[in-house]
């Protein structure tokens, strides 16, 4: 069976939308998933599906996660060899010293080209980003928290949902996923 990451966004995020992660790998053994993980308590799940279909998967755990829990979660999919595809890519990956302050920002659509040349590196220097197809790679040197790139990149700006994870995450994701985690 083919392995996907779930990347529900907005999960645990200041106190909003708690979810234990127990009742989030409940909810996804529930809908007929196997060899279900989650790491971290933020909305990322690693399962195995009959689906050959990540789009699929991730309208099942926002329909789940809406009848079950009462909670309108958007929810990012990216099968195994997709993570390693986004791994491999590190376009960042030279400029990027700490890897809580490299992200990515993973997209349901592939990211319009204007996204790169509207937001100019040096209108927001030191801090950096690539677009390649549905990925936004960000390198913040000085954290998510404050960063005008990070709050410049909207899902309006971006052309549908988005959620972003650091870099030492969507390695985690990927090693647990089976991927590669090379980089």
């Amino acid at each position: 069976m083919p392995r996907y990451v779930a990347l529900l966004r907005g999960i645990n995020v200041g106190g909003r939308n708690r979810v234990a992660m127990t009742d989030l790998r409940g909810l996804l053994e529930g809908l007929g998933y196997g060899d279900v993980r989650t790491h971290l308590q933020s909305g990322n799940a690693v399962l195995s599906a009959s689906s050959r279909s990540g789009t699929a998967v991730g309208k099942a755990v926002e329909e789940a996660v809406a009848a079950e829990l009462g909670l309108q979660i958007r929810v990012v999919v990216r099968s195994a060899a997709q993570l390693a595809s986004v791994i491999a890519a590190d376009p960042l990956g030279e400029v990027s010293t700490d890897h809580s302050h490299y992200l990515v920002a993973f997209c349901d659509k592939p990211v319009p080209p204007s996204v790169a040349t509207d937001l100019v590196a040096a209108d927001y220097a030191p801090e950096e980003l690539a677009v390649v197809g549905s990925e936004v790679y960000l390198w913040l040197p000085h954290g998510v928290q404050d960063s005008r790139l990070a709050k410049a990149l909207t899902d309006r700006r971006l052309g549908g949902t988005s959620t972003m994870r650091n870099w030492n995450t969507v390695r985690k994701l990927a090693e647990l996923a089976g991927g590669q985690t090379s980089a």
